[in-house]
């Protein structure tokens, strides 16, 4: 029963990552919680790959992904969507396993300050069992089951 339940949640979990996603032409594969797609070249939009997921707890994030941008040579830019923009002064704030990352915001946006808190963020995900983001009093709460295989596919998905 508990199998057919974490099934179940799964294929639902990966089918409103789908829906967030259409745009994307190319699914590159879902590991546990997360998936990987890339977006082709469209017009003067620029080749990105990702991985993303919706939390587990929706609360205060929509979803998060870690993105790769080859022509910008940016590598594992972490970025949440957020459920509503964020007041001025208001601290969004992620937590991986014990570490605690103060992320750089703009209206309903969160992402890492600079690409060392990017890589830091990114080395965190791989080795913690679940990520919580909280602005304010709320939260969301992400399972990291798959993370580390979503991103590798996203980085070889733009390495083609």
């Amino acid at each position: 029963m508990r199998l057919a339940r974490a099934i179940l949640l799964a294929a639902a979990t990966i089918a409103n990552i789908v829906s967030v996603t259409a745009s994307a032409r190319d699914a590159l594969g879902s590991y546990g919680q997360w998936a990987a797609f890339h977006d082709p070249v469209s017009g003067n939009l620029p080749r990105r790959c990702f991985a993303i997921a919706e939390p587990e707890q929706a609360g205060v994030a929509q979803y998060a992904t870690i993105s790769f941008w080859p022509a910008a040579r940016v590598r594992g830019q972490v970025y949440f969507r957020l459920t509503r923009n964020v007041a001025a002064g208001e601290i969004v704030a992620l937590d991986l396993g014990g570490r605690r990352f103060e992320l750089a915001t703009r209206g309903n946006g969160a992402w890492a300050r600079d690409a060392r808190m990017d890589a830091a963020i990114v080395a965190g995900l791989r080795s913690s069992e679940t990520m919580r983001l909280s602005v304010g009093r709320g939260s969301s709460i992400w399972p990291l089951s798959g993370v580390a295989s979503a991103i590798d596919a996203a980085a070889l998905g733009c390495a083609r």
